[in-house]
């Protein structure tokens, strides 16, 4: 059944997208549990399954059914473009107890028999000890499982909001939410989202935020009750190419034009990226890395804008000819994918679910 996003006047000027790491954190759990998601993400559960067999994700996945609700507060709407998990964080252990008690009660009813288990007579006993467990579990998270591939992961997910940003500037709100994903359709001031589950919500001034996501395919999520903003999850573009290593080899032409790093760095940039990823991919000092961009840049190669406190960087058409005389294959795979559903080795699943607010 679909759900359905009701759209004002003033709700078109509060659209705005976001990246949020608690969100990816959460999803990362949900995955853990969901084979039909792991084909994308096969090569880092090889490399993170000792780590996370050492987590008790028990309490978390009490609080995720595959259908019906998860609660809000423990992963809310992002505070702005660019959070930091540090300041997301730090939002749900201040949530309020007594709202989360009863977000929490919502959840543990979608699961038959969670309400009764020993975790949850305890957090509806102590709802303040039950906020600091959970905040306690999704920190351990990201510190353990997260944060090491996370410039990897904020780089794939700036690229979707900037290709996204641009589009959004070419074709408008409606002509842009059927391009995200199949399953949004736009008509006349409504979005209505085909997933699993039901919900029919005016937006009342509130407007949308538009959320990219690594780990949530094959599904999208429309998501949260009143009075969290409305969100809408969806999966990242590229996503078939995220875990690949990159290709150490450059042209001889190349770095005798350029020099070995300054190829290095405009070979890596099949899509727009931060200092700090480029400077994770390639394995180099970031003020290295940022002295090469810096070359690049008034060379007329790249161009720099800011996103949040981020500043990506792009290559200009001069950039993608020059660098396009060496990249062969490699370029063309990575760059292929527009969507998850342009990678073959997946799992047969392709319908989305819906959770969150969802039922």
């Amino acid at each position: 059944m679909p759900s359905r996003l009701h759209f004002g006047e003033d709700d078109f000027l509060r659209c705005r997208f976001a990246i949020s790491p608690l969100w990816e954190t959460q999803e990362v759990v949900r995955t853990l549990k969901r084979p039909d998601r792991h084909g994308y993400h096969t090569p880092w559960l090889r490399r993170i399954r000792t780590a996370a067999a050492e987590l008790d994700l028990t309490p978390l996945w009490l609080l995720m059914p595959r259908r019906g609700h998860s609660p809000d507060w423990l992963g809310p709407p992002p505070l702005g473009p660019a959070a930091t998990f540090e300041e997301e964080i730090a939002a749900v252990r201040a949530s309020d107890p007594v709202a989360a008690r009863a977000d929490t009660a919502k959840s543990l009813a979608s699961t038959p028999g969670a309400l009764e288990s020993a975790h949850g007579r305890a957090w509806m006993r102590d709802p303040v000890l039950m906020v600091r467990e959970l905040s306690d579990a999704m920190e351990e998270v990201w510190r353990t499982l997260v944060a090491p591939d996370w410039p990897r992961l904020r780089a794939l997910l700036e690229a979707d909001v900037a290709f996204h940003s641009r589009r959004l500037a070419e074709v408008g709100l409606g002509g842009l939410l059927p391009e995200i994903s199949r399953r949004f359709g736009w008509d006349a001031g409504t979005l209505t989202v085909e997933h699993r589950g039901e919900h029919e919500r005016r937006l009342e001034g509130q407007g949308l935020v538009l959320m990219p996501s690594v780990f949530i395919w094959p599904d999208v999520v429309s998501t949260y009750d009143p009075p969290w903003q409305p969100t809408l999850a969806y999966p990242a573009r590229g996503i078939g190419g995220l875990w690949a290593e990159p290709d150490d080899r450059t042209s001889d032409s190349l770095v005798r034009l350029l020099g070995r790093g300054r190829a290095a760095v405009l070979a890596a940039l099949d899509e727009p990226a931060t200092t700090t990823a480029l400077a994770h991919r390639l394995g180099l000092a970031p003020s290295s890395v940022s002295a090469h961009l810096t070359v690049l840049r008034d060379a007329g190669l790249l161009t720099a804008r800011r996103y949040g406190h981020q500043v990506l960087y792009e290559r200009t058409p001069l950039g993608i000819a020059l660098s396009g005389t060496h990249s062969g294959a490699r370029g063309t795979a990575r760059q292929a994918p527009t969507g998850p559903q342009t990678t073959t080795a997946l799992p047969a699943e392709r319908r989305g679910v819906a959770y969150g607010s969802d039922t």
